[in-house]
């Protein structure tokens, strides 16, 4: 039985329906992706599921008693109260009393009013909700005495996914939930999904985010709704050869309809009785054309490049930057080059911008040195899209002296042709900016950046909401970009495919540099956290003898001799997966029969191999320091 169903649902805001009576069952347990374009209607499918929007025609059953919360896209920046008293109101009316509870408490409320609502609350049954409160503000670790209006946008996201998850939902609905987010974060957030066997319906440009947690692809596409039932992989494939199929099924029906024409005009051969019935025909066949929706075009963009700059753009040593005292970058120290393409990870508040602004000049070190090169000229894409302005037009934003002309590479063109590049149409190019989806005005912060001549480009935060389509276009321009690169980003398929090296945040405002992408990181600081532990002297035990000691270790010799030998046998099969990385990467190797899938499997069980050797690893290195302590 399916907790959610729609049938025929219909909606449209004046221009062509975003939903054509479509139809879909959501059952229990199921984890589906929806995907489509920037302005598809994604967003206002997930709201007519949640009862916040209501459909123009059709229905939507649920199924008795079923709890749903759901992660706007954008969240609120202007609620008041503390995490604590935000994050209850997602636990239905008893989460409500209890916000209400905390703040009176924090208040200093006279002892009636403060009895009165425990009375309320333990009339509902409502205590164990406090529990399900605390454990999702903990989920996430947040501060519930933390102010709102303080937070970070990342913060803020992660205080409306714990109040979402305080109500133990049935079914949740996430629209871009790894937006702003940090990696950790979207870790636990992908855990607690897989270990709840929650139901899930969820937006996403995260595609290693999709490809973890989804068990099932529906697309929404000119209206309609299709159910691929398959892995993202799986669903690229049959998507294009789906659309290949369209183009040809109606490049037919176009030949067709062109001879039919042709024939009509012909008159008197037409205007025959016995003809009536294909003069009826042509016409159901003009309809028909009418109403198809061609699907929307791609994304095309162009960098304005400056001239080159000199080979080194930034060069730092040691350069340090404190709040209050506290350390947000310490001793820093790192070189970058015309062409470097470079990733900065690390939690929500860490200092990712703070290091950005100094690595720019924009902050002055407090300690070491900085020196930034010649003719470095910076383009800088801010994830709170702070230089949109959102009553003015997108045809002012991107030419905001009110001409219609802008200038890409030294080339003139006129405003709508540029803005139609990224898929926005002359109507919606004299719409104002608060009407744009997500998606939509991330690209139109790319449309309005790439018009201005640069040589280094500073990202923070580019893929949020983008689709999957303009994802791939802007890793590829970036890639071809002869400039340099420098973006802060969470989205571990994006830094693969993009960035040379990573800049992580490793605690204390220490930040480390290590060479390739996002898994290159990963496997290097997880080896490297492994060293370190391996590294630490025994602790000495007073008043224990060393048959004693040994004794307590709690490995066999033969499990001492295996944690011993573990790091270089890992260190060995590291090397051999990259050595087969390099092979696959071989044009002439890829031409030979059967290469490809003999070493794929050869790199999932290398893969395998080392990844239940680094858990042995860690093991052993438990038990060893648990019996030290």
């Amino acid at each position: 039985m399916s907790q959610i169903s729609l049938h025929s649902v219909s909606l449209a805001f004046g221009g062509p329906k975003l939903l054509d009576e479509v139809s879909v069952d959501i059952h229990k347990g199921q984890r589906i992706s929806l995907l489509g374009r920037n302005g598809a209607g994604k967003s206002t499918l997930l709201k007519v599921i949640a009862d916040e929007v209501s459909a123009d025609a059709g229905e939507v059953i649920t199924a008795p008693g079923l709890k749903i919360a759901s992660l706007p896209q954008d969240v609120p920046s202007t609620v008041e109260g503390t995490i604590y008293e935000i994050v209850a109101t997602g636990a239905g009316k008893a989460g409500e009393e209890l916000a209400r509870l905390n703040k009176a408490i924090h208040n200093n409320e006279s002892p009636q009013l403060i009895e009165k609502l425990q009375l309320t609350i333990e009339e509902a049954q409502g205590w164990h909700k406090s529990t399900l409160i605390d454990r999702a503000i903990t989920q996430f670790e947040l501060d519930g005495d933390t102010p709102y209006s303080s937070l970070s946008g990342g913060m803020r996201r992660k205080v409306f996914l714990a109040r979402a998850l305080a109500g133990e939902p049935d079914v949740l609905l996430l629209d871009e939930p790894t937006n702003h987010l940090d990696l950790d974060s979207i870790r636990r957030l992908e855990d607690y999904i897989l270990n709840t066997h929650i139901t899930l319906l969820f937006v996403t440009h995260d595609r290693r985010f999709l490809k973890r947690l989804a068990t099932r692809i529906i697309e929404l596409d000119r209206g309609k709704l299709y159910d691929w039932s398959c892995d993202y992989d799986t669903f690229l494939d049959r998507k294009q050869a789906l659309l290949e199929a369209e183009e040809k099924e109606w490049e037919l029906f176009d030949k067709k309809l062109a001879k039919e024409e042709v024939w009509i005009r012909r008159g008197i051969k037409a205007r025959r009785t016995r003809n009536e019935g294909r003069v009826r025909a042509l016409k159901r066949m003009r309809e028909e054309r009418k109403k198809r929706r061609q699907k929307s075009g791609t994304v095309s963009m162009q960098i304005s490049e400056s001239q080159r700059s000199g080979y080194k753009v930034i060069e730092a040593e040691n350069i340090s930057f404190s709040y209050n005292d506290t350390p947000v970058v310490k001793d820093f120290s790192t070189t970058v080059t015309r062409g470097d393409r470079i990733g900065i990870i690390g939690p929500n508040g860490c200092g990712k911008t703070t290091l950005l602004k100094l690595l720019l000049g924009q902050l002055e070190p407090q300690g070491g040195q900085l020196a930034v090169g010649t003719s470095v000229n910076p383009t800088y894409f801010d994830q709170l899209r702070n230089i949109l302005d959102p009553d003015k037009t997108v045809w002012e934003n991107v030419a905001p002296g009110g001409g219609d002309t802008v200038f890409v590479n030294g080339k003139a063109k006129h405003i709508i042709s540029y803005l139609s590049d990224f898929l926005f149409t002359p109507q919606r190019a004299k719409s104002p900016v608060h009407q744009l989806s997500g998606g939509e005005k991330n690209r139109l912060m790319l449309a309005r950046l790439f018009t201005e001549p640069s040589n280094l480009l500073i990202f923070d935060e580019p893929t949020n909401d983008l689709d999957a389509e303009t994802l791939e276009l802007l890793e590829e321009l970036l890639l071809e970009f002869s400039g340099t690169i420098l973006m802060v980003s969470h989205d571990r398929e994006f830094l693969n495919n993009v960035v040379s090296s990573i800049i992580a945040y490793e605690g204390n405002g220490q930040f480390s540099e290590y060479i390739g992408g996002f898994d290159d990181w990963e496997s290097q600081a997880k080896a490297k956290e492994l060293q370190q532990k391996s590294a630490k002297p025994p602790k000495e035990k007073k008043g224990k003898s060393i048959k004693a000691a040994k004794k307590s270790s709690g490995l066999s010799y033969k499990e001492k001799r295996l944690l011993e030998a573990l790091p270089m046998q890992i260190e060995e099969m590291e090397s051999e997966y990259e050595k087969l990385c390099l092979a696959m990467s071989n044009p002439e190797n890829c031409a030979k029969p059967g290469f490809i899938a003999e070493s794929k499997k050869s790199l999932d069980k290398l893969q395998e191999t080392i990844s239940s050797s680094y858990k042995t690893w860690e093991e052993l290195e438990r038990r060893l320091e648990g019996s030290n302590t």
